[in-house]
Order: C-alpha cells, then structure tokens, then sequence
C-alpha cells in the first residue's frame, strides 16, 4: 500500500528536463501517510559530480540543537529519465549524491515533530512541524526543506498544495494563492479528477535564510488584520476547540502594537508581519513563541482569552520587538548562520536581553500597566536570576549557549533584561535624561540595517564612540566582565532605594518552587511533591509526603498545567487570613501501590520568610533623580 502511494505521488509532479536556476519544492498537504507528508525537489543546476544535501542541525533564535534530518525517511535522488541516483546517509541531516551532475529530483517523506517518537533532542514547538491531516500543517521550513553546500544563496520556489478550504498564514507575500493544481504541476488523466478541490499557493524567496525565517500555518482560516502605522499584521489562530479566535487576539494585542510603534519612533521597518498562533488541548510543561524578522509563531495552552491576555500581551509585545533586532541589527554570525555548524554570537544581551527589557518598558511608558506593576516584573526577573550562575561573563555564556552553558540560555530573557535596564539608566544618566537606550537601538539600526553585520568583536568599542566612555567601561565590566550588576546603583539613579533582602512574616501555601516537581498519572500531568526536607512551617503542619500529587486546594481543582496555575496559586495565597484552614487533596500511593485520594488541612497561620530584592521609593530624591525616572517611566 505505501508502495503504490508512493508511485501515485511521484506522478502528481512534474520533472523538468531542462537545468533549473532555483530550487524548485513541491509538498502536497493533501496526502498524507502514517503521519508523513512527500516532498519532492526539481534542483537548481548541479556543477559537481558529488555534492551533499543538508537540513539544518538548528536555526536561528533557538539555541539548542534540533537535528531536523532526523524526520525525513526514504530519501532518494534520480536522474532525468528516472533512474536512481547513488546516495549515502552521512548523519542525521546530511545525504551525499554521487553523480551529482545528471540529478534532476530528490525526494523524501517527512514526519512531524509534535509527536514523533523519534529518538534525538526535543525541539521547542514554535521550532517544530506538526503534520494533522485535514486539520492543521505547522511547516517550519527547516523541519521540511534542505539546501545544497555552498548553494545556499540560490532563489526558492516552494508550491504548496492544500484543500480548497486550508489558508496559509505567514508573513511572506506569497507569489500566487489558490492556483489550479493543473496550472502548476503536469496531470496525468487519471489524477485530474483527483485535483477537484485541491489549490496550489507558490512562494518565491531570495535564499535559504529568508526560508527558514518563514513559517506557514495552514488550517481552516481564523484571521484578522491589523493596520499599524504602515505594517499591514495578519493574526492567525488554531484553536482546536474553537475557545480563542484570532478577532479576539487582535482585540487583546492591538493596544501594544500602537505603543510599540510610538515606541520604535512611529515608523516600523517591515511592510507585513504575521502573528502565528496554534493552540494544543493537550497537558503541556513548556510553551512559548519563537521570533523571525516577518513573523512571530506562538504555541500556547488552549484557553479562554481571559485567563491568557496579559501572557499574550508579554510575548507579543517580546516577539514583535525582534523587528528591530536582529533584522536591522545583528552580527556577522548570524548574518552569515551556518546552519549545521553554527558560530554563536556574545551579544544575546542584545537580541533577547534588550527585546525583553523593551517588551516590559514599553508598557509602563504608554500606561498599560502601573509602576508598581512594572517594578514587580523587574524584582521577579532579579529574583529568578539569582539561580543561574553570575559569575561567568554574559558574553561567555552567549558565545557558549549550545555547549558548556545550555542550562543558562534563560537567563538572557532575566539578566539579559536587567542589563538592558542598567544601560538605559546609566545612559540616561549621563545625557540628562535625553539619549537612553531606545535612541542607542535607533541610531545601531541606522548604521547597519537589514544588510549590514556588525563584528562580534568590536560592538563593545562601536557603542562607546556612539555613546559614552562610561558606557563602554560599563559593558566590559558587567557584560563582557564577571562582576555583578550594581543593583544599587543602578536604582539610585532613579530615586529608589534597593534592599537586597528582608525578613518579614507572611501566609503561606506551604509549597515553593523546589518543592514541586511534574509527575504523571493515568496519562496526565499534574504538579507533585518533589521533597519535603525544605517544607517550610505550613508546609510541614500540612503533612505532605514525598510524591503527593496535587489536586485541588482548597477544594478548587488545580488548572491543568500551563499559564492559568501561577494565577490560580497567587489568588489563593493572597486571600489566606488568620483564623482560616488552608486544605489540600491529594493522591497518594499506599504499600499496595494503589492511589487514594487523602485531604490534608491545617489553620492559616504566618511563616519567617526572606524577601528578595526589594524595592521603597526615596523620601527626598534630587532633581536628578525625578528627572531620570521620568525619562524611564515615559514617552
């Protein structure tokens, strides 16, 4: 059966007999087998007698290895007439063709992603492929199309051929949307009536690199559009369950979009943008959005937009900010990005550090969110890099991110953060309030853009001729350096006085982070107790037992994993009072190893605790000092 699919496929696309300029992709959505779909590739013109084929070990704005050749399964080479070429699986993602000079197709299955069982490294969703026939396709490029050594420059043709009803969401311009089948690709007879309700949408890109910056979604169409100075923004959404539309997105994030682009000076520098979203009814332990110069490509828990606004607002306003870097700003690393044997940048920093600080900043300037708001999300940040190392310098672990310092890449989105707040402050100081580090991005776009790379080396020393010799000691010092941010000071600037910690008394839930761990059950996830040896007084009058698993506390069900818990514990925390029972249900195993469900309760009452990284306003700060806060706090 897999044979004679395989043999009506090879039918449906047509062999060009004539050398091709460009790489020429066919994929067709519309069959698909065991979980895979056919992709097939009319090359651009071969010069050497042996070349290798490549899909790419990892990708830009992920930092961790993917191996996406390890999706792809019977891939083959053939001559013009048909007959089969030599080839060799080199390693995951790399195939030798031998007679290189007479090819004139390849083609392969690919499975997805989402589900595979496939051994090798999971990658992040954003990152991924999803294959769900007739209901939606995720096509990263990189998880289906590949590129010849030293032909990675060449132009890409990719037909996609999908149901009549499918829409591809993405932030290219496609070249033709909805074409005949037959105006596309040669028909035999007998497949004609088979092209009835099926379209071709053609897309045409200058290389490789703009390829894999591209994702495409297909699915029932659930879209919306917003206009924002000149950028034309396409919302798309995958909801499973039809509890998220892309209006209601739209809704959420039209707010932030205007603010970003007063923000970045009114003007924005792309024509049209994509805001990607699939949603999963499925547990999940991480989720997150993934960047590209055009688009934003998002995989989320699905839930009501209520309980996600604020989220979706965050990584929106995250995602959208990567316009400015790396697209108009970025180093030769990345420029040039190997692909499969990538060359890391020092300055994650700046693409995610920076992004992040601005994602936050932008919103206290425009009023989206208050100042005690904001400063809350600085202290978490600082809170939460407290667990990773600050002893190494930042540009070391950027340089490093795939190796020695993987365990530390979240860190750039924390102290990465903080180190864009610090430089804003210090600039700002030194100018008076008039030059921060919105004009420092600016002017950076204005020197390179979207066609020039900046040297990793030496953007420490082009910062200080553009700004200040104050501020290229503090880079070398803080970034480049292994001394820690000067918390202190950076918040005298502004007229806040930083406590590093504090005791106080508070109520508690009985739980911290290092007491909770993800345990499954039946096929679910649910949070669980990692340990009790560091419970603190509630925890221990509660009686917990390693291994508990979390049901309900007090008596309202725990929201399956995903951004609704850190709310749902937040609110139960802050209405516990003196005189009041906190309660717990749990499932416990017994000596049987069954699983019984056992309440657990005790009276609410107050535990020592240490706060961290405290922020009071000064009672009396200087001229100065108002000054600078303001130029921080506003537009």
């Amino acid at each position: 059966m897999k044979k004679l699919f395989i043999l009506s496929l090879l039918t449906i696309c047509a062999i060009s007999v004539f050398a091709n300029d460009n790489y020429k992709y066919t994929i067709d959505l519309t069959k698909v087998n065991e979980d895979k779909v056919f992709v097939e590739l009319e090359p651009p013109a071969i010069k050497e007698n042996e070349i290798t084929f490549y899909l790419p070990k990892i990708i830009p704005g992920t930092y961790s290895i993917a191996d996406y050749g390890r999706m792809v399964s019977e891939f083959s080479a053939y001559d013009k007439k048909g007959r089969k070429l030599e080839t060799e699986r080199i390693n995951d993602n790399s195939w030798t063709i031998k007679g290189a000079k007479k090819l004139a197709k390849i083609s392969y299955w690919v499975e997805d992603t989402y589900d595979t069982e496939k051994d090798g490294p999971d990658i992040f969703e954003p990152a991924g492929t999803n294959i769900e026939a007739d209901k939606n396709y995720v096509l990263n490029p990189s998880g289906f199309f590949g590129y010849f050594e030293g032909m990675k420059e060449v132009p890409f043709d990719i037909n996609i051929i999908r149901k009549e009803n499918f829409y591809g969401a993405t932030g290219l311009v496609p070249a033709t949307v909805g074409a005949d089948l037959s105006t596309v690709i040669d028909l035999e007879k007998s497949e004609k009536a088979e092209a009835s309700g099926k379209k071709v949408d053609q897309f045409k890109v200058e290389d490789y690199d703009r390829l894999v910056d591209s994702p495409i979604m297909y699915s029932a169409p659930d879209t919306a559009l917003i206009k924002v100075a000149d950028t034309e923004v396409l919302i798309a959404s995958y909801s499973p369950n039809n509890m998220v539309t892309a209006e209601q997105i739209a809704a959420s994030i039209k707010e932030i979009l205007q603010a970003q682009k007063e923000y970045l000076g009114g003007e924005l520098p792309v024509d049209k943008y994509a805001f990607i979203f699939y949603f999963t009814d499925q547990p999940v332990l991480s989720y997150g959005a993934l960047e590209h110069s055009y688009s934003s490509f998002y995989y989320m828990p699905e839930m009501q937009i209520q309980a996600m606004a604020q989220q979706l607002r965050d990584f929106a306003a995250h995602e959208f900010f990567h316009i400015v870097t790396p697209l108009t700003i970025h180093s030769e690393e990345i420029d040039n990005f190997d692909f499969n044997d990538p060359k890391m940048s020092k300055h994650l920093w700046m693409y995610e550090g920076v992004t992040e600080y601005f994602a936050g900043n932008m919103q206290i300037q425009y009023d989206l969110i208050g100042p005690d708001e904001y400063l809350e999300m600085i202290r978490e940040k600082m809170i939460t890099a407290s667990d990773f190392l600050d002893t190494v310098a930042f540009t070391d672990i950027s340089k490093f991110t795939l190796e020695k310092y993987s365990d530390q890449y979240y860190n750039v989105y924390l102290k990465g953060a903080l180190i864009g707040l610090a430089l804003d402050l210090k600039l700002l100081e030194l100018s008076n309030g008039e030059y921060g580090l919105q004009e420092l991005m600016h002017d950076l776009s204005k020197k390179y853009g979207k066609n020039s790379a900046f040297d990793d080396e030496q953007l420490f020393d082009i910062i200080t001729e553009m700004t200040y010799p104050e501020i290229g000691e503090f880079l070398k010092t803080y970034v480049g350096g292994t001394k820690p941010l000067p918390y202190k000071e950076i918040f005298q600037t502004v007229g806040i006085n930083y406590i590093p910690e504090e005791n106080i008394e508070l109520y508690s839930i009985g739980l911290q982070q290092q007491n909770i761990t993800i345990a499954e059950h039946e096929g679910q996830k649910y949070l669980a107790i990692a340990g009790v040896d560091n419970l603190n007084a509630m925890g221990d009058s509660l009686a917990f037992e390693e291994g508990d698993i979390l049901l309900k506390i007090n008596g309202q069900s725990i929201p399956p994993l995903g951004p609704e818990i850190g709310p749902f514990i937040g609110n139960i925390q802050n209405s516990l009072d003196e005189g009041q029972t906190l309660s717990y249900t749990v499932l416990r195993k017994d000596d049987e190893g069954n699983f019984n469900e056992v309440e657990l309760s005790s009276p609410v009452f107050k535990v020592q605790a240490v706060q961290q990284h405290l922020f009071e306003l000064m009672e009396n700060p200087t001229e100065k000092q108002l000054l600078i806060r303001e130029a921080w706090l506003r537009p």
